[in-house]
């Protein structure tokens, strides 16, 4: 992989992050590219605009927020926890049916809330929640089971496989456990790119449902306090997602999309990256620091650079 950030302090160089960058066009061939865009990864994240299409296909009822919320990353505020309430009552369900593992909030200030509260780890402050809530609405009213819903061999799982290989345009090489619990499939940066721009198009009714969803609710696809809202609400029209262990992707309307993975999963490199990649495309500075400062005893003494 190529190095794509550097951490540079008081004129040093002292780490640095390799990665992968693919985007690709209309058409979905590669534009340009740092590393091998045919490098397999697991898209984490990336991949709920697809899961959430295959729900849409197969009858799952939700628009704009609760739609944006099935998407989520959530960061356990209280807004988005009353989403993911909503979706579960829809199915006839409470917080007992999730099978997300109890977790705090990602995000520190609702952790600490939470703690203020004198509550503690639950399934649904898990930040998967609401893609958990969504498949079990879509299989309440497909009238399929609940309790086995993230089985590989569950009819909603392999509803999600179907629509995922026909997107990426290839079965996923690896399958594997999110951690979630859901089934996590993998593909190539190239393959997630492709499926992505497809999806960014709004080209069919359950594509449109979902651009609209993610564009007009950017906090619930993420939080109020993200960096992933910045691309949503500065590239007017576009979809992005960030995943754990590094991933980020960003499609455009005309169904170009850029795909970007750090090989070490560190996050601080991948915004840095992406922000940058945008730039060099054409589009505006997405972050408000998109050249984080590296402090020493307080003050900048360096930055957190794109190496391209």
């Amino acid at each position: 992989m190529d190095v794509l950030v550097e951490v540079e302090r008081s004129g040093l160089v002292e780490s640095r992050h390799r990665g992968v960058l693919v985007h690709v066009d209309a058409a979905g061939e590669v534009d340009w590219a740092l590393g091998d865009p045919g490098t397999v990864i697991f898209p984490r994240s990336a991949n709920k605009p697809l899961q959430a299409l295959a729900m849409l296909e197969a009858g799952l009822p939700l628009d704009g927020a609760e739609l944006a919320i099935a998407t989520s990353s959530h960061h356990g505020e209280v807004f988005q926890l009353d989403v993911v309430r909503a979706i579960l009552a829809r199915a006839g369900l409470d917080e007992s049916a999730l099978q997300t593992p109890a977790s705090w909030p990602d995000s520190p200030h609702e952790h600490a809330r939470v703690i203020r509260e004198g509550g503690g780890k639950a399934p649904i402050l898990m930040d998967c929640s609401g893609k958990h809530a969504a498949m079990l609405l879509t299989c309440a009213r497909q009238g399929w089971p609940i309790e086995s819903y993230l089985d590989p061999e569950h009819p909603l799982q392999q509803q999600v496989t179907e629509v995922f290989t026909r997107e990426t345009g290839a079965p996923p090489p690896v399958v594997g456990v999110d951690g979630c619990g859901a089934p996590l499939l993998a593909t190539t940066v190239l393959g997630l790119a492709r499926a992505i721009g497809r999806v960014a198009t709004g080209a069919t009714p359950e594509t449109r449902r979902l651009v609209d969803a993610i564009t007009a609710h950017p906090t619930h696809v993420s939080g109020t306090r993200s960096t992933e809202r910045h691309f949503i609400t500065g590239l007017p029209g576009a979809i992005a997602k960030t995943a754990a262990e590094s991933t980020m992707v960003v499609g455009w309307p005309d169904g170009s999309a850029l795909v970007g993975k750090i090989e070490d999963g560190g996050a601080r490199a991948l915004t840095v990256a992406m922000s940058r990649a945008v730039e060099l495309l054409g589009g505006p500075v997405v972050l408000p620091e998109p050249r984080p400062a590296v402090l020493g005893g307080g003050r900048p003494v360096g930055e957190v650079r794109p190496a391209f």
